[in-house]
């Protein structure tokens, strides 16, 4: 026999009967799951003439079920009714036919945030992400930092020496400070280049985090730039080419304006130089090969540094409705007799690595105390998407 609930949220004016009946209704979807079958949600939202029915499937509900209970408890305390199914039996992830439903051709990008995801794309990329990362998909917190250097996870260790580590040796390994309601920080070192920037971000986007923010490191492109200096992106040329035929060129992707009104408050907090501008991310590591073209795109965009992931993870931020930020630090100036060379390489690394971190981190605690529900939405929706609480 089917189990289903459902709620009427105008009879529920306790917040404690709320957090209760949302509790069973993310109890009743993770024992759907476990069962074989995907669990459905259908919300009816009085307030909302046009679009007064949602529904939407889930997978594996347990690994965001923080985000589900956020989201519901938002609902029902608007008044929204709700109930909780079977759908259809799951389908295995070694069947050819998983792929027909994670098909992003077919995806529609004004679809709710809660429901962005089909429930077979959300079992194919937990899946992934357990396997690039070596921990599991309900490790992960919140607030997501990526890095591609081994500094930044000795420093991260290091402030939080009881985190999550990989079981095993992986590609993208990540480590996981976890605090209640997973209101902690997970760092994922993800090697270099945007190709696997657009994998891990392809894959953490569908635990729904509240915020995506690149630690990395860049070649200064300006005179009055030094080694050490930093750099807060304001906007990206996309010149690494692996989500142009998803998301056209002609989009502006700019990031989160609250991220970036912290990373610069504790910028100027620690007297920090930094620059706010432009990053270039190419897909070329040698791209100083070919100088010419490359320097005429630095000079028409006005970059202030380049990159090979920033831009990428900023795409993926944007297509998936993510607040995404970047902060990076100036290891080398290519274009002014500064290459990345090894030793001075190395000393930038040791003078630097502690500061990087510590500055996102001491942002995002500020985005935490300041939005402890998520940093507001509405930069990140469609034009045609309304507000889960606003006029419709």
């Amino acid at each position: 026999m089917d189990e289903r609930i459902e709620i009427q949220g105008e009879s529920i004016s306790a917040d404690k009967e709320r957090n209760q009946i949302v509790d069973k209704a993310c109890d009743l979807m993770e024992k759907i799951y476990r069962e074989g079958d995907y669990p459905k949600l259908m919300v009816k939202r009085s307030w909302s003439e046009h679009n007064p029915i949602i529904t939407g499937e889930m997978a594996l509900p347990s690994a965001y079920r923080w985000y589900l209970k956020r989201e519901l408890r938002k609902l029902l305390e608007k008044g929204a009714s709700m109930k909780v199914f079977p759908s259809r039996p799951r389908v295995a992830i070694n069947d050819p036919a998983l792929f027909d439903n994670a098909d992003e051709d077919d995806w529609d990008i004004t679809q709710k945030k809660l429901f962005l995801f089909s429930p077979e794309r959300i079992d194919i990329s937990l899946n992934r992400l357990e396997h690039y990362t070596g921990t599991k998909p309900d490790d992960f917190q919140r607030y997501i930092l990526f890095t591609n250097y081994d500094m930044h996870v000795e420093v991260f260790q290091n402030l939080f020496p009881d985190c999550i580590k990989p079981d095993r040796s992986v590609q993208m390994p990540a480590y996981h400070h976890k605090l209640p309601e997973n209101k902690g920080f997970s760092l994922v070192n993800i090697g270099v280049g945007p190709a696997n920037a657009k994998t891990i971000s392809d894959h953490v986007a569908v635990l729904r985090p509240d915020a995506m923010v690149m630690v990395g490191h860049c070649g200064g492109l300006r005179n009055h730039q030094d080694i050490g200096d930093f750099v807060l992106a304001t906007g990206f040329l996309r010149a690494d080419g692996v989500l142009d035929d998803v998301l056209p060129l002609n989009i502006p992707i700019t990031p989160n304006h609250l991220l970036n009104v912290y990373l610069k408050e504790v910028l100027d907090s620690n007297r920090r130089n930094y620059r706010l501008g432009t990053v270039y991310t190419t897909a070329n590591r040698n791209w100083e090969f070919i100088k010419k073209r490359t320097v005429q795109e630095i000079h028409v965009s006005r970059s202030v540094a380049i990159d090979m992931e920033s831009a990428t993870v900023a795409t993926n931020g944007y297509r998936y409705r993510v607040p995404f930020a970047t902060l990076l630090c100036v290891s080398d100036k290519p274009l002014h007799g500064k290459p990345k060379l090894s030793g001075d390489a190395q000393t930038f690394y040791d003078n630097s690595k502690e500061m990087h971190l510590e500055i996102v981190i001491d942002a995002l605690n500020m985005s935490k105390e300041n939005y402890p529900d998520g940093l507001p939405n509405s930069s990140i929706r469609a034009i045609n998407e309304p507000l889960m609480g606003g006029p419709e």
